[in-house]
């Protein structure tokens, strides 16, 4: 059997696409042939088989009062239950978190990381190895950045989301990737570009085949 390799995340998962021209199809979500999960595949080859699992403003553990059903936490046991027997898990979360009406600081969604790491490593649904989780700090939030939805405060939060991130993985256990050198849109400053899923699918495939 391939290694199951399940890519959970926000809409930096799913393949959002900010910039219609930097997209080959020209929509709002980059193709098969872009998003980082499929980049990945191919650069990892047959042995192994990568599913994506990426929901726009998805969450660590919080619910969103305006956008409901994104909690990571909520749907992280039936999405590793539908793909056992899972080799690892990689986790890349943390700017939805910064939205001001979560009303959550850097630490808190380290915290709030532990949590959903501990759910995962709980769930039945793991490879002979066990428990394999790899947490994937995002790049922060960029200059520029505005989005009254979002709220005030989002840029300066994210600065310090790696480094929660980094102790949460080192508390659990978990593996930690910071992808901060992964190039973010100028548009929303918040959104990989088409470079940026290309550069994070290369730093995964040099890390994915020593994890499992």
């Amino acid at each position: 059997m391939k290694k199951h390799i399940v890519c959970f995340g926000d809409s930096n998962t799913h393949g959002y696409c900010a910039d219609p021209n930097d997209c080959a199809d020209g929509g709002t979500r980059f193709n098969e042939d872009e998003r980082w999960p499929c980049v990945l595949q191919k650069l990892l080859g047959d042995g192994y088989l990568c599913l994506e699992e990426g929901l726009g403003g998805r969450t660590t553990v919080f619910d969103d009062p305006i956008h409901g059903d994104l909690s990571g936490l909520d749907y992280i046991t039936p999405c590793l239950l539908s793909h056992e027997p899972v080799d690892l898990l990689v986790i890349m979360l943390g700017t939805n978190d910064v939205k001001e009406r979560l009303g959550v600081n850097a630490p808190a969604i380290g915290v709030a990381m532990q949590r959903l790491i501990r759910r995962a490593q709980n769930t039945l649904c793991w490879a002979e190895k066990g428990p394999n989780i790899l947490v994937v700090a995002p790049p922060p939030i960029g200059e520029g950045f505005a989005d009254p939805v979002m709220g005030s405060g989002c840029r300066e939060k994210s600065l310090g989301v790696a480094a929660a991130l980094k102790d949460a993985a080192a508390l659990t256990g978990a593996h930690f990737l910071d992808a901060e050198t992964c190039e973010f849109n100028p548009i929303d400053h918040m959104h990989l570009t088409r470079k940026g899923h290309c550069q994070l699918a290369h730093m995964l495939a040099n890390a994915v085949p020593g994890l499992v």
